[in-house]
């Protein structure tokens, strides 16, 4: 029977006192309902906990969780209709993202730092992160809403460029409309961006274009480089996110010669699921552990209260030692 001990308190203690295994991209509400799933902002006995096991059963012993800010009720005044103010989108395009922002701003912030804390006041080997999506016109205004929180790490994200949401399926329209060349160099030129403001401590899914399989017929290895210097020159870490491989992109975030650049610059990665629901908590992660070895990492990092240990890219618990 696989040994569930990682989810006592002593795989909690600060970075470096466990050599946890850990899983940072975690979600406690889907955008899509599954059976079973917790109603919109309530977080009911068990399921943290339920994330807690079912990574533990794939050697996962820390879960960081993140959940999307853009979706906390608190955050929307700040945020506004975005969409509404890039004069650069066609109206189909502001569409899809009208048709479902403000249906999924249905969290609080509040409910959802109380769930995290008290799951770590339990002594479940949980970190309290936020998945920032990066809007350079109000990052000043989310970074002083969330000031007041105890975080443990922040993950920033480029979900959006502008109004357009690069990772909708509704919308991979815009990549012929923009032409693949301009659509990349938009997408890129703002997680650089992102990547040199130095106000997260992650990087997440860092070449989510492909997410629904469209590529450039030759990968923008000139970006790579780019978001790779500026993650290097702020000291910030880039995630492998396993996500990809359970989309059409049938890959990790980042691929392969993306996540090299980031070796070769010396930026320290951690590793994430983007799970939204428990049954896909640490999935992937040894896929994500060969792809770092691969790319010559021997380190990782873990984050607690936003300091950074690096340890061992394989945790003592992990099944495949």
């Amino acid at each position: 029977m696989q040994d569930l001990s990682p989810v006592s308190s002593q795989s909690c203690g600060p970075p470096g006192s466990f050599p946890a295994v850990g899983d940072y991209h975690l979600h406690l509400h889907p955008h899509d309902p599954y059976p079973g799933a917790p109603d919109p902002g309530e977080y009911p006995d068990g399921l943290i906990e339920a994330y807690v096991e079912a990574a533990a059963a794939r050697g996962v012993t820390e879960l960081g969780f993140s959940e999307h800010l853009y979706r906390c009720v608190e955050a929307a005044p700040i945020l506004g209709r975005f969409w509404e103010t890039d004069p650069t989108i066609p109206a189909s395009v502001a569409g899809a993202t009208e048709a479902f922002v403000p249906a999924e701003q249905n969290l609080s912030l509040e409910s959802y730092v109380a769930a995290v804390l008290g799951a770590k006041e339990r002594g479940l080997p949980v970190l309290l992160g936020l998945e920032i999506d990066f809007f350079p016109e109000n990052l000043d205004a989310v970074l002083d809403l969330i000031d007041p929180y105890p975080w443990d790490y922040l993950i920033g994200s480029v979900h959006w460029v502008g109004g357009w949401a690069v990772d909708s399926s509704a919308t991979q329209g815009e990549f012929e409309r923009r032409g693949p060349e301009q659509a990349h160099d938009d997408y890129y030129r703002t997680l650089t961006a992102l990547a040199g403001s130095g106000a997260v401590d992650v990087l997440g899914h860092v070449d989510l274009t492909k997410k629904y399989g469209y590529r450039l017929e030759a990968e923008p290895l000139h970006w790579y480089r780019r978001v790779a210097a500026a993650a290097s020159l702020s000291t910030t870490a880039v995630e492998i996110n396993t996500n990809g491989l359970r989309l059409p992109a049938s890959e990790l975030y980042p691929s392969p010669a993306f996540l090299a650049e980031c070796a070769a610059a010396e930026v320290d990665i951690v590793v994430g699921s983007d799970a939204h629901r428990p049954a896909d908590a640490g999935r992937g992660y040894g896929s994500a552990i060969e792809a770092a070895t691969a790319a010559g990492y021997e380190h990782r990092v873990r984050f607690a209260r936003r300091t950074r240990t690096k340890v061992p890219l394989i945790g003592s618990h992990d099944p495949n030692e």
